[in-house]
């Protein structure tokens, strides 16, 4: 029997709500998006466990919690099987972090921004998030497709930055980067095929604010993106093995960059 036209609209309306919010997962991640002004909450689900130690920031939150029984907590919420959950769920909508001209605007010092082409796994940008509120960098930049998006398990990775670091999904990664030059950074691509060094690259860049461009594990920069660089540098290394995950060159090359 064919459903009546009002119950497909109402499934649909539910599957695009659903799309527009984000469960996020574990003590730490829950705690500091409880933490977060900025955070649009919606439902929290935990154990009575988790509720004691998450009192204090429930309490500052004003969210009025579901206690379940910890035998039936997968039930309550739609979380992927294996997350480590530790009896915490936490129903919000995304972060609006407004605009790269806002958040990455030079006038008062020479800011620091990365930008990742294609970087789909969320453990790897939670890393980096974590790594780029470490070193100051004043955003993540990706592309809106073929990036990892806001999840459960990119928060609990980038361990309380995700509430902290702006985390920018943008149409167009080259429309990002012919921004950021308007406003005089210094785009900067990482290979590890390159022939010049991070720190000539970022010697180079003198006091201009500077982009870092990172690509995916494997495919790494697109060649478009590679064109749009004003250069490419590789992270110097000693031995056969001269290959670094994509979240630990981007932490080296923040540091770099930080220390200029």
């Amino acid at each position: 029997m064919k459903k009546p036209t009002w119950v497909i609209d109402k499934e649909r309306a539910k599957r695009a709500a659903a799309a527009e919010t984000v469960w996020l997962f574990g003590l730490h991640a829950v705690r500091d998006a409880l933490s977060n002004p900025d955070r649009t909450r919606l439902r929290l689900v935990v154990t009575k466990n988790a509720a004691d130690k998450l009192a204090e920031a429930i309490a500052v939150s004003g969210l009025e919690p579901e206690v379940v029984d910890p035998r039936k907590f997968d039930k309550y919420v739609p979380l992927p099987a294996e997350s480590v959950h530790q009896g915490a769920a936490l129903e919000v909508k995304a972060l609006d972090w407004g605009t790269i001209d806002a958040l990455c605007d030079p006038k008062h010092d020479n800011p620091v921004v990365v930008l990742l082409d294609r970087v789909t796994d969320p453990h790897n940008v939670g890393a980096i998030l974590r790594s780029a509120e470490v070193f100051g960098a004043r955003a993540v930049i990706a592309p809106h497709r073929h990036s990892a998006p806001e999840t459960g398990a990119l928060a609990k990775t980038a361990s309380g930055a995700l509430e902290r670091q702006p985390y920018l999904r943008v149409r167009n990664l080259g429309d990002a980067m012919e921004e950021l030059r308007k406003m005089n950074y210094q785009l900067i691509g990482l290979a590890g095929e390159s022939d010049v060094e991070l720190a000539q690259g970022l010697a180079s860049a003198a006091t201009l604010p500077v982009a870092l461009v990172l690509g995916a594990e494997g495919p790494g920069l697109r060649e478009r993106t590679r064109e749009l660089c004003d250069t490419v540098v590789k992270i110097p290394f000693t031995g056969e093995f001269g290959s670094l995950n994509v979240s630990n060159a981007a932490a080296v090359s923040l540091y770099a960059a930080s220390k200029r």
